[in-house]
């Protein structure tokens, strides 16, 4: 038998985790292996047939002070782990983004138990994002194998020593087979001929407080400007769909519809595919929103004091902040950061977007269509379990 730890966190890492068992358990039935998943993770990952050690999905935070709440469930979390991996050693491991938590964990296996098989898949982004001068990711002292999902990202670490294969990125499994646009309004009840405004606010807590108020007051102000304008806004998580219907009532959002997070994840393509325009955060559901071909404006923010210290102590610099514009190397995406994350600046560029014949909106459909080609082919996640299964054999 096989035992396998898989660790991650979030809604992100919870849903890649889920995709990554699924194949996992196909590779080993193909080689005729007993497997057992273990994992930190969530629902998605203990639906995929893995035991669930503990849910670290809602346990996402970007900034120094928003991560403070999550430093006590944390160590608790860590004495867990600690406990059971003394009980159920397993014969590798396989950390999936979640940078923080991952890199702490992977120096503590690395020091207890030197010779155990760890591999990194879908890595941090060091490759787009630097502090100061240097690279300050530790993955080459604990790692044995990173499953890249950038050509940057595999470049960026087999130039510093790493085993690296380049896998793909693994939307490509899943967005092969897309609905129609008319038939997934129907399907969602929604005015066929009407536009439609998707705003994508959240998968942590702190982007609630930080990103939703601009994003709703936002909507508020394009249904203004266009009355008929229908807006939808999936819940990454089941505590987030209250104050996601708040914060559409207090901006004066006409008709908002919340979708309950356990309905988002089956309805994510059909709410893509039914979206003339999208607003939101920025991460992977950049890339989701351009396999569909959803024009899109996105930002972040987090508090002032974290902004502070990024800035002017850590020296934090980015070219782009979105997945879409770091692959492309170029802003094809708008982007919106820190005070510059407003109402009236996001109607400004989201409103030619919805026009069908403007020059914006036509030129992100064409760069979107550049965009597919830098993630590689479909099959991702069977040449990441392989890979995973080959280091152990």
């Amino acid at each position: 038998m096989v035992r396998l730890l898989i660790s991650t966190g979030e809604v992100s890492g919870d849903l890649q985790g889920s995709l990554l068992i699924h194949a996992l358990k196909a590779e080993a039935l193909r080689r005729g292996i007993e497997l057992e998943i273990l994992a930190l993770g969530g629902p998605r990952m203990k639906a995929a047939g893995a035991e669930l050690i503990a849910d670290t999905a809602p346990m996402g935070a970007i900034g120094l002070w928003e991560a403070v709440p999550l430093i006590v469930p944390t160590l608790r979390l860590q004495a867990k782990v600690d406990r059971l991996l003394a009980q159920r050693p397993p014969d590798a491991v396989v950390l999936i983004d979640y940078v923080g938590a991952n890199a702490r964990l992977g120096t503590r296996l690395r020091k207890l138990r030197p010779s155990l098989p760890i591999t990194y898949y879908i890595a941090p982004q060091e490759w787009a994002w630097r502090f100061g001068d240097g690279s300050t990711t530790q993955l080459l002292d604990f790692t044995d194998q990173i499953l890249a999902i950038f050509p940057a990202e595999a470049e960026f670490y087999a130039e510093r020593g790493a085993k690296v294969t380049w896998v793909g990125h693994p939307l490509l499994d899943s967005f092969q087979d897309l609905p129609e646009r008319q038939e997934s309004r129907r399907a969602l009840g929604l005015d066929p001929d009407a536009p439609v405004l998707l705003l994508v606010p959240a998968s942590r807590p702190q982007e609630l407080r930080y990103l939703m108020p601009a994003l709703a007051r936002a909507a508020a102000m394009l249904q203004q400007r266009c009355p008929g304008l229908q807006v939808l806004v999936p819940a990454g998580l089941e505590r987030f769909e209250q104050p996601l219907a708040e914060a559409l009532a207090a901006a004066g959002v006409r008709n908002g519809r919340v979708i309950p997070a356990a309905a988002a994840d089956g309805l994510k393509k059909q709410l893509a595919a039914s979206a003339d325009v999208a607003l939101g955060k920025s991460g992977t559901v950049n890339l989701e929103l351009a396999l569909q071909g959803v024009p899109q404006v996105v930002g972040y923010r987090v508090s002032r004091a974290t902004a502070f210290v990024a800035r002017h102590v850590l020296r934090f610099k980015v070219d782009h902040i979105s997945p879409v514009n770091l692959l492309l190397k170029e802003r094809l995406v708008p982007e919106l950061l820190q005070d510059e994350f407003t109402p009236e600046a996001l109607v400004e560029l989201a409103q030619p977007l919805l026009d069908d014949g403007s020059p914006e909106r036509n030129a992100m459909l064409h760069g979107y269509g550049r965009l597919r080609a830098t993630l590689g082919e479909p099959g991702v996640t069977t040449r990441a379990s392989r890979a995973i299964f080959d280091q152990l054999m």
